[in-house]
């Protein structure tokens, strides 16, 4: 059996019209090759699909039955074509985003609520991972995008800031620090117990902390892999922490969020003022046009977040 969609187009139009010539005509066809067309698909389909004499056309019980079928059949493949067009177009399709857990705080929200409004046909689906696990999903073709920090191995993945922001101090509510006057100093933190980050774990905000602490004398005596849990031992007045300005919008209660001073040596890209960078990350073979939506989306969100501005 071989029938074409011109054969079943051919037949919906004649089915409507019960009349070749006007069928012909708004096919913009001559009637003999329309003709042809229908006969066609009746000897597909082994039967007759439409009575023929004197006084026109009309539909015979196998035919109607086939009209039925011929419109859904017609209606999926237009909507499948559609749908591969809207595919390859970058607004519909499955994209599976990494992300971190403080990442989420000012952007994963606002990103979300783009995706529903600009690509309501695309599928989110989130994956909370850190940094190293987002580069290693990527590399198995596990995750399209990611929300990670820095440093990344470029010959693995391709990456694009979005965000940046300040570093702050996280002091316990009451402590002399909360009050001090003025963006606060490495110095300031003499003697002062830091909880610091894991060195591999959390290695981004590790290295931030250690380079604005360069200089003074505090004491590292925790190490965690989380912002929150930073967070959550300053308010038990486990010690002062070092955390992106969006982690202020935790409220996390007995905690004080303080300004730092401007220092170069806490800025591996010339931008002391905000430090904290968040990047977009994605395959090193490219963006796909789905990718390359999303990733524009995730600007947006970014800006109109303002973090750090």
């Amino acid at each position: 059996m071989s029938i074409t969609l011109n054969q079943v187009r051919c037949f919906i139009a004649v089915a409507e019209e019960l009349h070749f010539g006007r069928a012909a005509e708004r096919l913009q066809m001559t009637q003999p090759p329309l003709s042809r067309q229908v006969q066609k698909l009746e000897r597909g389909v082994g039967a007759r699909l439409l009575e023929r004499d004197s006084r026109g056309v009309a539909l015979t019980p196998a035919g109607a039955a086939f009209l039925d079928d011929a419109y859904r059949m017609l209606a999926t493949v237009e909507a499948s074509v559609a749908h591969a067009r809207r595919v390859e177009g970058g607004s519909s399709g499955t994209v599976h985003l990494g992300f971190t857990a403080v990442s989420a705080i000012g952007v994963l929200g606002p990103l979300l609520a783009l995706l529903d409004r600009e690509l309501p046909d695309v599928e989110v689906v989130l994956h909370e991972r850190v940094t190293g696990a987002q580069v290693e999903g990527l590399r198995r073709g596990e995750l399209d995008l990611g929300l990670a920090r820095p440093p990344f191995d470029t010959g693995t993945v391709s990456s694009a800031v979005v965000v940046r922001e300040p570093l702050l101090a996280a002091v316990p509510a009451g402590h002399p620090l909360a009050s001090a006057q003025g963006p606060l100093r490495p110095e300031d933190f003499d003697g002062q117990p830091v909880i610091g980050y894991h060195p591999a774990q959390a290695r981004y905000f590790h290295e931030l902390s250690v380079r604005f602490l360069l200089n003074s004398q505090a004491r590292t005596e925790q190490h965690v892999q989380q912002v929150l849990t930073a967070l959550l031992l300053v308010a038990a007045g486990q010690g002062v922490a070092f955390v992106p300005a969006s982690a202020a919008a935790l409220g996390v209660a007995g905690v004080v969020h303080r300004p730092l001073v401007d220092l170069a040596a806490t800025s591996a890209t010339g931008d002391p003022a905000r430090p904290v960078e968040l990047h977009a990350i994605w395959p090193r073979d490219g963006l796909t046009p789905l990718r390359r939506r999303v990733l524009d989306l995730v600007r947006q969100a970014a800006e109109g977040d303002a973090v750090g501005a």
